[in-house]
């Protein structure tokens, strides 16, 4: 038998030449064909042969390690065969098994035939894949390139990683991960002999006693240092943050440039750097991730399909989760509503008529307002637009009934009528100022009745047909108001490039989600806090249907193209209309309900050339403006 020891850098190991049984018959029949020249004496000699080889066997032992020997030949080719699907099982065994005392060869011969002939221990449980994987991403990010790339999880990869104790010198936004100790510490018996290590000087100290102490070499393995532990990882949600953002802005040019590949490849990229983010960011790039995914695959049946659900009823649910959510509609109807009562100062018989009627949210506050008036209430007409509803309901009508009977309460004399349409752009003045059977524009004293048309989040959605916008601006000149109310989105996503119109979208939802997320208020229990939290989800997934419009849609079908102010100046003045400056009861009205509204942080008003801005910190959002034709149009 030969021993070979070699010592290698990293991935090296040990190995032992071990002589068939063969050999050791040859050897045997050696020593008993001339016994003199091994030995002296049977029960203590040692055989020449091989000792010259390295190894002390006595001739008392040589017919016991022979057989011994013939048996460990058999157990390694059994061994082998069982463990087919575990290739490294003798590789191993052949690699990290050392003998370092010739003298005791029949005792490590009795070691290894009850090594392999042992039954298999059980293996341990394998770690939850699964949650590692949800919980941890490898990147490989590419410095040289604004596209990041995402290495793939190979099954070596995933490990049961949980969140580590935050160090005193962690810093804010960064989270840590590490390795479980605990699953570190599961080796089966089986795994701690193949990793048994033995240092030279220490096998020669203990001379014939090494072979035995066989423990030694396992107790060598759990003292020996341990395997090199994989790095550990460390998320900046701040930086993260920034690639995400990086990313969205990359999926959105290549969109531009048609290339969809790239932007499906983006998509998925977006979608792994948005699991690790939190709040608000993590939301909005989701919707947009979502949006360009259906802009990509707009003609797969499944875009149909989510058609379906744009139905008005939804839509005006989720419109009044979103006015319980944030003051952004209170704000506008306050607004519109202050500036209405200062143009029907005065006046008996008033008429009000809405381009978004909805749940009739804005009038009960007119109607209050109204009757509370110095000198009585005068007489208000109410004409109420919306959309055909898809069940055939007449949703019109039943706001009509409930907002008669509160002004029946408050002894307002109110008239209601309600028009249903596809688009404002089907309506004719004349629709609008006509009265039931024979009652006349005039009362008996001949005063004219004084008009307000009223439009909240409405006429943005004209401009996707051409010509529809100044066709209704046509008509509301026609009917000479006293005023015209307009509320409309802080933000220009009806101009320039699509990369352009996407990146206003992506700053200005941000800001909206950021709001609702950090304007809420303190719940006073926990079921006030369970229905602020239903409404924010809802009013998120109003926002994201917005979103959604933006980005994945185009033509006809992209109706939501908001506008900035100066824009809708520069409309109004070409259909002949001029400001009328909202006053300083407006902006004291929209100031009281910002402070009853979680006390106003994050929240501000601000004046801007006579209109009114409501933002959430720097960012305007939302928009009131008043109008009066123009002297010039009276004419």
């Amino acid at each position: 038998m030969k021993r070979e020891h070699q010592e290698t850098g990293a991935g090296g190991g040990s190995g032992y030449h071990v002589a068939t049984a063969a050999d050791m018959a040859g050897a045997k029949g050696k020593m008993t064909a001339a016994p003199s020249m091994g030995m002296e004496d049977d029960d203590c000699g040692v055989d020449e042969l091989l000792a010259a080889l390295g190894y002390k066997v006595r001739s008392s032992d040589m017919a016991d390690v022979a057989q011994k020997l013939e048996q460990l030949e058999v157990a390694m080719a059994s061994t082998a065969a069982a463990a087919s699907d575990d290739a490294s099982v003798l590789p191993q065994i052949a690699s990290d098994t050392v003998h370092y005392d010739p003298s005791d060869l029949a005792t490590w011969l009795d070691s290894m035939l009850s090594e392999l002939n042992a039954p298999p221990p059980p293996l341990p449980p394998p770690p939850p894949v699964a949650a590692a994987v949800h919980h941890h991403h490898r990147f490989d990010v590419s410095t040289a390139s604004a596209i990041t790339t995402v290495a793939p999880l190979r099954p070596s990869d995933a490990y049961d990683f949980k969140p580590v104790p935050p160090p005193a010198a962690a810093s804010g936004g960064r989270v840590v991960y590490g390795l479980d100790p605990q699953s570190e510490m599961i080796v089966s018996p089986r795994d701690q002999k193949r990793k048994r290590t033995c240092s030279p000087s220490s096998s020669s100290s203990r001379g014939a006693e090494a072979g035995r102490a066989r423990g030694s070499r396992t107790e060598g393995a759990s003292s020996a240092k341990p395997a090199a532990a994989l790095p550990v990882v460390v998320v900046d949600t701040q930086e993260t943050g920034i690639r995400l953002v990086h990313a969205l802005m990359a999926c959105a040019e290549a969109v531009q440039q048609e290339n969809l590949k790239a932007a499906d490849a983006l998509v998925k990229h977006i979608s792994v750097l948005a699991a690790s983010q939190d709040g608000p960011m993590r939301k909005v790039a989701g919707y947009f991730a979502e949006a360009i995914a259906r802009r990509i695959y707009r003609r797969r049946p499944l875009f149909q399909v989510d058609r379906a659900l744009d139905s008005p009823a939804l839509e005006d649910l989720l419109h009044l989760h979103f006015y319980e959510s944030c003051p952004y509609l209170k704000f506008a109807h306050f607004t519109a509503n202050q500036a209405i009562l200062e143009a029907f100062s005065g006046c008996r018989r008033v008429h009000v008529i809405d381009f978004g009627m909805r749940q009739g949210l804005q009038w009960p506050a007119l109607l209050q307002a109204l009757a509370l008036r110095p000198g009585g209430p005068p007489s208000l007409r109410l004409t109420g637009i919306g959309p055909p509803q898809s069940d055939q309901s007449d949703a019109l009508q039943q706001v009509g009934w409930k907002l008669a009977l509160l002004a029946k309460t408050i002894g307002v004399d109110f008239h209601y009528r309600g028009f249903v349409a596809s688009s404002l752009a089907d309506l004719e003045s004349r629709m609008l100022v006509e009265r039931d059977g024979n009652e006349g524009d005039r009362d008996d004293e001949g005063e004219e009745e004084a008009v307000a048309v009223n439009s909240v989040l409405e006429l943005h959605r004209l401009l996707s047909r051409t010509g529809a916008l100044e066709k209704v601006l046509r008509m509301v000149l026609a009917v000479r108001p006293r005023i015209v109310t307009v509320v409309e989105e802080e933000a220009n996503h009806n101009g320039g490039t699509f990369l352009d119109r996407f990146t206003e979208a992506l700053h200005y939802y941000s800001s909206m989600f950021d709001s609702l997320e950090g304007g809420g208020g303190q719940a006073a229990d926990a079921g006030e806090e369970e229905e602020q939290q239903k409404h924010r989800a809802m009013a998120e997934a109003y926002l994201g249907r917005q979103i959604c419009n933006v980005v994945a849609c185009e033509g006809a079908e992209r109706t939501e193209r908001h506008e900035t102010l100066g824009q809708w100046r520069g409309r109004m003045a070409r259909a002949g209309f001029e400001p009328a400056h909202l006053g300083s009861n407006a902006f004291k009205q929209a100031s009281m309900l910002l402070a009853l509204y979680a006390g106003g942080d994050g929240f501000r008003v601000e004046e801007t050339d006579g209109c009114l801005t409501l933002g959430w910190h720097t960012r305007p959002l939302i928009a009131t403006s008043a109008w009066r034709v123009s002297a010039a149009s009276a004419h």
